[in-house]
């Protein structure tokens, strides 16, 4: 008996070594080997992927990432690596702000299509891990179902937010009337159509792995949907909401990098070895001298304080409207230390909101990013993916912004949202004419009152 045990025992034995060297060989995405090639802003102590399984090999393929690190270092030749990277971080850091300040130049419905894609690129960056990680295993229908379930989440909340600021028009359109009429029962099905296929796709001795893919779609959507969404959101609410908190995380990114470079001495956390006390408080105090100066400037112009809102007379959407309190330059009594130097301050009040956003970009935006350094070391990469020289992939640069577009979000619905007279106009026009009688009679009774 013990013998025919050990037969069998060695016999499974050799067939799973059979099945690791017959193993079908997997390549690496494009991204993936550009990631290992790239400068990396993070340390450099990061352990690297897990090795392949038996059998597997990767065909390394040469990326224009790849191709301008090497011309950059043709360049750079006399410098040493520390400055090459800061020196490239700094140019393509540069290229970014100007095309941040194109891109807000070209208005919010351009803005918000160019967030859509940026969702897209970090859902892509973000799925690859989970998928180079586990494709070995040959998990049926990772990727496919977890595309579905993004075009799913997206047509959910997008659509949530154009039935609210413009489902009057929309139900104008015989076409468009009933997917506003049954949006979030077409949404459902669509999340149950894929709910469905996960289920049908489950493999037997793989359900651990592949319910933990579930869950890792899952959070990744919850993540990057819901703040993405949020973002436009504040847009709607005027562009000042989307461009200033932006701006913050930026400020913030590269002042806690120039003060970490130049007088960095003192580690901030073990996730990142590379951030320092001394960039996060400069940084830090950076971003809130900036915020307040950067509010004023913006607080001025029509065109970023202005709702995002649909004018009947125009035909059109509107940026042009009345300011609202915030934007409304107020005078203030200063206090009796500062009173000696001058009694009185004229600000706008959005100016003192800014302290607060600031605060929270310098302060808790940061974490974000240690966040995803800790999801980096979890998978043992260095960055998302090498899409930027000196930045590394799309996530690497927005990963603060995720927090700080929810945070702002919430601190407008609860300290700075007005109801707009437009909005609620549009919503009397989506009522049935009975239900416009109804609620004339009910406001003509409440003014009379």
């Amino acid at each position: 008996m013990s013998s025919t045990l050990n037969s069998d025992s060695t016999h499974l034995h050799h067939r799973n070594i059979d099945i690791d060297m017959n193993a079908k060989p997997t390549r690496l995405l494009k991204a993936d080997i550009a990631t290992a090639a790239a400068p990396t802003t993070e340390d450099d102590e990061m352990e690297p992927l897990p090795s392949q399984p038996n059998g597997a090999r990767i065909i390394a393929e040469q990326s224009y990432v790849q191709t301008s690190m090497q011309y950059f270092d043709r360049i750079l030749v006399g410098f040493d690596a520390r400055w090459r990277n800061w020196i490239i971080r700094g140019i393509f850091s540069l290229i970014m702000l100007v095309g941040f300040a194109k891109l807000v130049s070209m208005g919010p419905l351009v803005v918000s299509l160019v967030i859509l894609l940026i969702q897209i690129k970090c859902f892509q960056e973000i799925i690859n891990i989970g998928y180079v990680v586990y494709k070995s295993h040959n998990l049926p229908w990772f990727r496919t179902l977890s595309w579905y379930f993004l075009f799913t989440s997206n047509y959910w909340l997008y659509g949530e937010s154009l039935i609210h600021h413009f489902g009057f028009l929309m139900n104008r359109n015989n076409f468009l009337q009933p997917l506003v009429t049954y949006h979030r029962m077409i949404a459902f099905l669509l999340y149950t159509s894929g709910f469905v296929g996960f289920v049908l796709s489950l493999k037997k001795t793989y359900y651990l792995k592949q319910f933990t893919l579930f869950g890792y779609t899952h959070i990744t959507l919850m993540i990057l949907v819901t703040s993405s969404h949020q973002m436009i959101q504040n847009i709607c609410e005027g562009m000042i909401w989307f461009i200033f908190p932006v701006s913050l995380i930026i400020c913030n990114d590269i002042m806690a990098y120039m003060f970490g470079f130049f007088y960095g001495r003192t580690p901030l956390t073990k996730l990142s070895p590379k951030k320092t006390w001394e960039g996060f408080i400069g940084g830090g105090v950076s971003t809130l001298i900036f915020g307040f100066i950067f509010a004023g400037v913006l607080s001025s112009y029509q065109f970023f304080i202005c709702p995002l809102e649909y004018d009947e007379e125009i035909m059109g959407l509107s940026m042009s409207c009345i300011p609202l309190h915030l934007f409304q330059k107020t005078t203030y009594l200063m206090p009796k230390p500062f009173s000696l130097l001058k009694r009185t301050l004229e600000l706008y009040p959005f100016q003192l909101h800014s302290l607060v956003l600031s605060l929270f970009a310098s302060s808790i935006g940061p974490f974000g990013g240690f966040f995803a350094s800790g999801f980096k070391r979890a998978f043992r990469i260095k960055d998302f993916a090498a899409t930027i020289p000196g930045h590394g992939g799309f996530v690497d640069r927005f990963d603060c912004q995720i927090i700080m577009a929810l945070f702002t979000n919430v601190y407008i619905s609860t300290f700075a949202h007005v109801a707009s007279p437009h909005r609620i106009l549009q919503q009397v026009l989506a009522l049935t004419p009975e239900s416009r009688e109804e609620f004339l009679r009910l406001l003509r009774n409440h003014v009379k009152a």
